[in-house]
């Protein structure tokens, strides 16, 4: 390993200083461990697997007209994204069977807002489960339309679709937000 290399001084009357060599330092072992123990930790990790979310979009096909879905309006809740706000409505929008009156904080009323919509809907006959209608505007944050996503599952609530603001009301809504 380390080797110290040292001239042995000659025997007389004379002294003759030895000079002093710098000692030598055989680094191959240090290497051989440092490669060893890298392939070790390469071959024994696992990387972080991506978390995807799941979303089903429609096909598009060119000159196929479909017809539209009929969906009972007791089942169907839209939520209406804006910048940190929403409003939401239960059923249709010209006449809906609930909604909010005035734009609230995303954070803190939208898992009360399921949690009553979750409960109307299982009182209804047929106990079908709920759709939720999530429309975010251009101005709507990323993290809100995750965070809805997120309280939805958390309510386990399995038909959701996220879509574009249609109708010319949802529109002026949406400004009355901002």
């Amino acid at each position: 390993m380390a080797e110290l290399n040292q001239k042995t001084q000659e025997s007389g009357k004379k002294k003759i200083r030895s000079r002093k060599m710098a000692p030598n330092v055989d680094l191959t072992a240090m290497v051989d461990l440092a490669f060893l123990l890298i392939t070790f930790f390469m071959l024994t990790t696992t990387l972080n697997k991506p978390a995807a979310m799941d979303i089903a979009m429609p096909d598009k096909t060119k000159g196929e007209a479909t017809p539209p879905v009929l969906i009972d309006e007791n089942r169907t809740a839209t939520f209406i994204l804006g910048d940190g706000k929403f409003m939401w409505y239960h059923g249709d929008f010209k006449k809906p069977i609930a909604a909010s009156e005035k734009p609230s904080d995303i954070e803190k009323t939208l898992p009360q807002v399921l949690a009553q919509l979750k409960a109307k809907i299982s009182t209804l006959p047929n106990n079908k489960d709920m759709i939720v209608l999530i429309k975010p505007s251009k101005d709507a944050r990323t993290k809100d339309v995750i965070h809805t996503i997120d309280e939805i599952k958390h309510q386990n609530i399995t038909r959701y679709v996220i879509g574009k603001t249609q109708e010319e009301e949802e529109k002026q809504l949406l400004a009355s937000i901002q």
